[in-house]
């Protein structure tokens, strides 16, 4: 039988329909696999074309070296296709009956590698640490912006994940208004806090490390687990042992951990689901806010395996064909290579 289950933060119910049941190798498409290019000439963020882009706010690069040239390691441009603008006056307004004001914000690319034919999942964990400092040094700027309420990191992979170019990269959109997603887990965390005195993450921390059924892997700082109320197959999260409301608070030997476990938990979808199209966002507290005690940061994996339609659409109850459990034992039974490095 179908069973209902709700997010305990969010209050959102899922349905798990247990009868529809999938195993990791239906999603697994061997084709999507396809030959390495380590370099493209017609790509904006490949090495060389650097003129290509806007000029850099930020890279890691060889000493020596000048600004868009090569020699960079991980480099940040503004997104030349922004959302957002960062000048001008917010000027919010009403008219009539609606709300309005202009669409200043920020919306910048994070180039994670040189190398076009380079991914999370085969990078060395040092590549990876540098993706994560470049996340809280572009935050720790953005948010001295007293116009910017929040900032997200996301990342989408392959075109059906919304990615439209190849060459691996992330980005960060920095917004003068909350999201409503983001204020319905603050809420969520807050009501859960006044009910039981205690962070809900820290609780579903304790609770998952307790019963192991949804664990994935873990290392000193952090977890990887299926949340108990997945809204679609193979879901993950990880979640920082220590409580913190923002990311860019992290220390040095914490961005090591996060990366480590990042990169084995990309390898493992990498190599149980044969490199899906996914999405993750890096949710931490608004700018305004990132010492509130209540929050708790964290990062949440969505591969993109089934499409939404009109009864999630119409109701916002997501069904999911993978029990979490099932997807849990799967990554957590994928073989990793003894030098976690995989080439195709």
């Amino acid at each position: 039988m179908p069973q209902l289950r709700k997010d305990i933060v969010t209050r959102e119910w899922v349905i798990l329909a247990k009868e529809r049941a999938k195993r990791s190798s239906d999603f697994a498409q061997k084709d999507r696999i396809q030959p390495v290019q380590h370099f493209n000439a017609h790509c904006p963020f490949c090495l060389g074309n650097e003129s290509l882009t806007p000029p850099e706010l930020l890279a890691y690069r060889e000493r020596g070296t000048k600004p868009n040239t090569p020699g960079w390691r991980v480099r940040v441009t503004p997104n030349k296709f922004s959302a957002l603008d960062r000048e001008g006056e917010l000027n919010r307004k009403d008219i009539d009956i609606y709300d309005t004001m202009n669409g200043v914000g920020a919306h910048e690319v994070v180039i994670e590698t040189p190398d076009h034919g380079k991914s999370i999942h085969n990078m060395e964990e040092k590549d990876v640490e540098e993706i994560i400092w470049a996340y809280c040094d572009r935050y720790n700027a953005l948010r001295e912006d007293p116009r910017l309420k929040y900032i997200l990191v996301f990342k989408n992979h392959r075109e059906e994940a919304g990615c439209s170019l190849a060459h691996p990269h992330s980005q960060v959109v920095a917004t003068p208004v909350i999201p409503q997603k983001v204020w319905g887990k603050i809420k969520g965390v807050e009501q859960y806090k006044e009910y039981r005195g205690e962070c809900v993450y820290c609780h579903i921390l304790e609770h998952e490390l307790a019963n192991q059924e949804r664990m994935i892997s873990e290392n000193g700082g952090f977890i990887a687990c299926a949340p108990f109320a997945s809204r679609s197959p193979f879901e993950t999260w990880i979640i920082p042992k220590t409580h913190r409301s923002c990311f860019a608070k992290m220390s040095r030997f914490e961005v090591g951990e996060f990366g480590q476990i990042l990169r084995e938990t990309m390898l493992r979808l990498y190599l149980c689901l044969s490199d899906p199209p996914y999405n993750y966002t890096l949710l931490t507290a608004p700018c305004d806010s990132d010492m509130l005690d209540n929050f708790h940061w964290h990062l949440e994996i969505v591969p993109r395996l089934t499409t939404p339609a009109g009864f999630e659409i119409g109701t916002s109850i997501y069904i999911n064909i993978v029990p979490p459990e099932d997807a849990a034992k799967y990554l957590r039974e994928v073989e990793i290579p003894s030098n976690q490095t995989v080439i195709v």
